[in-house]
């Protein structure tokens, strides 16, 4: 999930910073404005999964955490580039709800 949000935040923040659809004094976006209301899945096989916790119901793998982060800053990226427009209404969502708060 940390790889997930990391890779889903450096993407929205590059994208908007390089279309000047986030202002150069704005901060950078929280994985918690870009994730609101969003839902994905990821599936990840492993040989040898680590699991944290007293319940070992979170998987510990860092090197998994790296290689999802990767694979969604660069499959979200690429649909943001694909899909201006798109891209154009998440990002001003995001920014909205930013000022507001």
């Amino acid at each position: 999930m940390v790889g997930f949000r990391d890779g889903m935040t450096a993407a929205v923040t590059a994208y908007a910073r390089e279309e000047r659809l986030l202002r150069a004094t704005d901060p950078d976006f929280g994985a918690e404005r870009i994730g609101e209301g969003l839902t994905a899945v990821v599936s990840v096989k492993l040989d040898r999964p680590e699991f944290e916790g007293s319940t070992w119901d979170v998987l510990g793998n860092a090197e998994v955490r790296d290689c999802v982060g990767q694979a969604a800053q660069d499959h979200l990226g690429t649909w943001l580039e694909e899909d201006p427009e798109r891209a154009a209404a998440v990002i001003d969502r995001i920014v909205r709800s930013a000022r507001r708060s």
